[in-house]
Protein backbone atom coordinates (compact mmCIF):
# COMPACT_ATOMS: atom_id res chain seq x y z
CA UNK A 1 0.00 0.00 0.00
CA UNK A 2 2.88 2.57 0.52
CA UNK A 3 4.44 2.24 -2.90
CA UNK A 4 1.13 2.61 -4.11
CA UNK A 5 1.00 5.65 -2.46
CA UNK A 6 4.14 7.23 -2.99
CA UNK A 7 3.40 6.65 -6.64
CA UNK A 8 -0.22 8.94 -6.49
CA UNK A 9 2.24 11.89 -4.40
CA UNK A 10 4.43 11.48 -7.13
CA UNK A 11 2.35 11.62 -9.92
CA UNK A 12 0.00 14.64 -8.19
CA UNK A 13 3.72 16.64 -7.20
CA UNK A 14 4.75 16.20 -10.94
CA UNK A 15 1.18 17.00 -12.53
CA UNK A 16 1.17 20.34 -10.31
CA UNK A 17 4.94 20.97 -11.52
CA UNK A 18 3.63 20.97 -15.21
CA UNK A 19 0.34 22.98 -14.47
CA UNK A 20 2.25 25.53 -12.62
CA UNK A 21 4.21 26.47 -15.77
CA UNK A 22 1.64 27.45 -18.14
CA UNK A 23 -0.50 29.31 -15.41
CA UNK A 24 2.52 30.96 -13.89
CA UNK A 25 4.37 32.05 -17.47
CA UNK A 26 2.64 35.57 -17.78
CA UNK A 27 2.85 36.44 -13.45
CA UNK A 28 6.43 35.55 -13.21
CA UNK A 29 9.12 37.42 -14.49
CA UNK A 30 12.58 35.51 -14.93
CA UNK A 31 15.37 37.66 -15.42
CA UNK A 32 17.42 37.35 -18.80
CA UNK A 33 20.34 35.89 -16.80
CA UNK A 34 18.58 33.14 -15.41
CA UNK A 35 17.30 32.01 -18.30
CA UNK A 36 20.87 31.68 -19.61
CA UNK A 37 21.82 29.83 -16.77
CA UNK A 38 18.89 27.47 -17.29
CA UNK A 39 19.74 27.04 -20.46
CA UNK A 40 23.54 26.36 -19.95
CA UNK A 41 22.28 24.16 -17.17
CA UNK A 42 20.65 21.79 -19.12
CA UNK A 43 23.27 21.46 -21.90
CA UNK A 44 25.95 21.21 -19.01
CA UNK A 45 23.64 18.12 -17.76
CA UNK A 46 22.84 16.20 -21.10
CA UNK A 47 26.64 16.37 -21.68
CA UNK A 48 27.10 14.33 -18.50
CA UNK A 49 24.58 12.22 -18.93
CA UNK A 50 26.31 11.19 -22.23
CA UNK A 51 29.79 11.33 -20.78
CA UNK A 52 28.92 9.37 -17.97
CA UNK A 53 27.04 6.45 -20.39
CA UNK A 54 29.77 6.36 -22.59
CA UNK A 55 32.51 5.86 -20.16
CA UNK A 56 30.57 3.37 -17.55
CA UNK A 57 29.16 0.41 -17.52
CA UNK A 58 28.04 -1.11 -14.41
CA UNK A 59 29.92 0.52 -11.77
CA UNK A 60 33.28 1.00 -13.99
CA UNK A 61 35.14 1.73 -16.78
CA UNK A 62 33.56 0.74 -20.26
CA UNK A 63 36.93 0.21 -21.67
CA UNK A 64 37.90 2.10 -24.95
CA UNK A 65 35.82 0.81 -27.75
CA UNK A 66 32.60 2.62 -26.73
CA UNK A 67 34.16 5.90 -25.96
CA UNK A 68 35.42 5.76 -29.18
CA UNK A 69 32.12 5.01 -30.98
CA UNK A 70 30.33 7.95 -28.81
CA UNK A 71 33.86 10.09 -30.38
CA UNK A 72 32.80 9.34 -33.49
CA UNK A 73 29.17 9.83 -33.15
CA UNK A 74 29.69 13.49 -32.07
CA UNK A 75 32.46 14.21 -34.73
CA UNK A 76 29.71 13.24 -37.57
CA UNK A 77 27.02 14.65 -35.62
CA UNK A 78 28.96 17.87 -35.06
CA UNK A 79 29.30 17.61 -39.15
CA UNK A 80 25.45 17.70 -39.72
CA UNK A 81 25.69 14.19 -40.80
CA UNK A 82 22.49 12.23 -41.25
CA UNK A 83 21.57 10.44 -37.92
CA UNK A 84 21.43 6.76 -39.74
CA UNK A 85 24.56 7.66 -40.87
CA UNK A 86 25.69 8.99 -37.38
CA UNK A 87 24.28 5.58 -35.73
CA UNK A 88 25.94 2.84 -38.27
CA UNK A 89 29.03 4.54 -37.97
CA UNK A 90 28.98 4.63 -34.12
CA UNK A 91 27.74 1.43 -33.99
CA UNK A 92 30.69 0.07 -36.58
CA UNK A 93 33.61 1.99 -34.93
CA UNK A 94 32.96 0.33 -31.53
CA UNK A 95 31.88 -3.67 -33.03
CA UNK A 96 35.66 -3.58 -35.15
CA UNK A 97 37.27 -1.96 -32.32
CA UNK A 98 35.76 -4.98 -29.81
CA UNK A 99 36.68 -7.57 -32.95
CA UNK A 100 40.10 -6.17 -32.52
CA UNK A 101 40.35 -7.16 -28.92
CA UNK A 102 39.82 -3.39 -28.03
CA UNK A 103 37.23 -3.29 -25.04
Amino acid sequence: MMPMIAIVALAAVTYGFRLAGPLLRGRVTVPVAAERLFSDAATVLLIALATTAALTAGHGFAGWARPAGVLVAGVLAAKRAPFPVVVVAAAGVTALLRLAGVH
